[in-house]
C-alpha cells in the first residue's frame, strides 16, 4: 500500500507502473540497459512537456586525453559575464543522457542565470566505473579553457549540480577538488542524491518498494556500475572526507525516495564539519519527480526557485 503522506497526483500514475511492473515480474521479463534507458527517456519526454527557450544552445566537445566529451551549453543571456552551472544527469549511472534531460537543464538555466553545461559522461554497463566519473572530472578541470576558446565571458564562480546518480558525481567530485584552488567548485546542488553506494540508510527499506525507484533496482545499478570488486564506502561521498574547502551546498530530498536519509545524513557532515548549507524537502514527492513534471508542477516550479535563489545570491566573501 502506498504512503497516505503521498502527492496525491501521483497516486493514478504510480498505481498504473506498479501494476505494469508487477506483470512483467509475473512474466519473468528482467530489466536490461537499454530498457530502462528508454523508460527514463519515455518518462521524461512525456511528462515534462513546459519547454522554455533557452537565447544560445549548442554542443561543444572537450578533448581528455584523445577521448571526446559532449558539452550541451545553455546560455540565457549571450555576452554577458556570468557565474557557470556543470550539470551531470541523474540515471543511476547507467541512464540519462544530455538529450533527456535537454528540458530539465533549460528550466536550470532559465531559474539560475548562469551558463549551464551538462555533461554526456559514460555510462555503465559498458563503461563501469570510473569512467563516468573521470569523465566529469576531465570537464571541470578543462572548462574554464574550453570557455575561453569558445568566446564565452564568464566569471570564475563554478557551481557543480546533479540529480540521483548525477548528484553522486557532483559529490564526489566537490570532495576530490576541495584543496584545489584552481579548480574547486563554490557550489553544489544535490538533488536527492546518491551519496552512500553501501546501501545502508533505512529510507531504503522504507521507501524499498512502489515509488518509481525501488532498492532491488538500486542494487542492480550499482552492481553493473562496479564490476571489479571496489570497495564502495571508499566511494561513497557520504563517508569521504570533508573540510573547509567543500562547496557550499543546497541539498534537495523527497520524503518518499529510497534515498532520502542519504541526503539528510549528508547534511548533517556538512553540518558538522562547518561547511554553509541549505536544505530543501519536499515530504510528499518521489524520486526523479522532476522528471513527472507535468503532473507535480508545483513542486518542480518550488525545486526550480529554490535553485535559482541559492545561485543568484551574491557570493559570499
Amino acid at each position: 500500500m502506498l504512503s497516505k503522506t503521498l502527492h496525491p497526483s501521483l497516486l493514478p500514475w504510480l498505481t498504473r507502473l506498479n501494476h505494469l511492473l508487477e506483470e512483467q515480474r509475473r512474466k519473468g521479463i528482467d530489466a536490461t540497459p537499454a530498457m530502462v534507458r528508454d523508460s527514463l527517456a519515455g518518462m521524461t519526454e512525456t511528462l515534462v512537456t513546459d519547454i522554455p527557450d533557452i537565447a544560445e544552445v549548442r554542443d561543444l566537445v572537450v578533448d581528455a586525453d584523445g577521448h571526446a566529451i559532449t558539452v550541451r551549453a545553455y546560455d540565457p543571456a549571450p555576452g554577458q559575464r556570468k557565474p557557470v552551472c556543470l550539470f551531470f544527469h541523474g540515471g543511476g549511472h547507467m541512464a540519462g543522457s544530455i538529450q533527456v534531460y535537454d528540458p530539465i537543464c533549460r528550466k536550470l538555466a532559465e531559474a539560475s542565470g548562469h551558463l549551464l553545461l551538462s555533461v554526456e559522461y559514460r555510462r555503465a554497463p559498458e563503461h563501469p566505473y570510473p569512467a563516468g566519473l573521470e569523465d566529469c572530472l576531465a570537464v571541470t578541470r578543462g572548462l574554464y579553457p574550453l570557455l575561453s576558446r569558445e568566446g564565452y565571458p564568464v566569471q570564475r564562480w563554478l557551481t557543480l549540480a546533479g540529480d540521483s546518480g548525477g548528484g553522486a558525481l557532483a559529490a564526489t567530485i566537490s570532495a576530490l577538488l576541495q584543496d584545489d584552488t584552481e579548480h574547486r567548485p563554490q557550489r553544489q546542488v544535490l538533488i536527492y542524491p546518491s551519496l552512500d553506494y553501501t546501501l545502508e540508510q533505512p529510507s531504503l527499506t522504507e521507501n524499498s518498494h512502489g515509488y518509481l525507484l525501488e532498492t532491488p533496482r538500486i542494487e542492480w545499478y550499482l552492481d553493473h556500475y562496479f564490476q571489479h570488486g571496489e570497495d564502495r564506502r571508499a566511494h561513497s561521498p557520504l563517508y569521504m572526507p570533508m573540510g573547509a574547502g567543500m562547496p557550499e551546498t543546497l541539498v534537495i530530498t523527497a520524503g518518499l525516495c529510497p534515498l532520502r536519509d542519504e541526503g539528510l545524513r549528508y547534511r548533517d557532515r556538512l553540518d558538522q564539519v562547518g561547511v554553509p548549507h541549505q536544505h530543501v524537502h519536499f515530504p510528499d514527492m518521489i524520486h526523479a519527480y522532476l522528471n513527472l513534471e507535468d503532473l507535480v508542477p508545483e513542486a518542480c516550479e518550488e525545486t526550480y526557485r529554490c535553485i535559482g535563489e541559492f545561485l543568484g545570491r551574491m557570493p559570499r566573501t
